[in-house]
């Protein structure tokens, strides 16, 4: 099974605002901080927006964030959620033109093979792929803010992050 890049960009974008912690950040910074397309971003954007993934804000000031903590986004429903289409092989559609489909076990077995696939997925959040944050920040080039960075900034008279 392959995923699209569609939700290959929605992890990213995942994984770029989490390590921004609360911070906006523009569809221009990912799609810079990645190479990516900017307009294929933007769909990626308007659908984890759609989903209650992230928070948009439009405007000067505006940028995404993290509508949900990392640990309640669940990689398996992401995946529904952002993948078009979970049909493995011709056979999953209505208009199935194999001749052997009715004889054909292959169904069943992609079936198990995509439910365990989904299964293992479920059992993880972005919170599990991100514990090397401070990693993914410097490959990135962007600054990860930290729980230290946190506490630090509520201690009146020390200077924040």
């Amino acid at each position: 099974m392959q995923l699209t890049r569609f939700t290959d960009y929605a992890l990213r974008t995942l994984i770029y605002l989490a390590l921004r912690d609360g911070e906006r950040s523009t569809i221009a910074e990912i799609s810079e901080t990645y190479d990516i397309s900017r307009n294929h971003l933007m769909k990626v954007a308007n659908r984890l927006v759609t989903k209650g993934y992230v928070s948009g804000i439009r405007g000067k000031n505006g940028g995404l964030c993290l509508a949900q903590p990392p640990e309640d986004i669940v990689l398996g429903r992401l995946i529904r959620d952002m993948e078009p289409d979970m049909n493995l092989t011709e056979c999953f559609h209505d208009q199935c033109e194999c001749r052997i489909q009715h004889a054909c076990s292959m169904t069943g077995v992609l079936n198990e093979a995509l439910r365990a696939f989904l299964a293992v997925l479920d059992g993880y959040t972005l919170r599990d792929i991100m514990h090397n944050e401070q990693q993914l920040a410097r490959l990135l080039a962007i600054r990860a803010v930290t729980s230290e960075d946190a506490i630090i900034a509520s201690v009146p008279g020390e200077p924040g992050p």
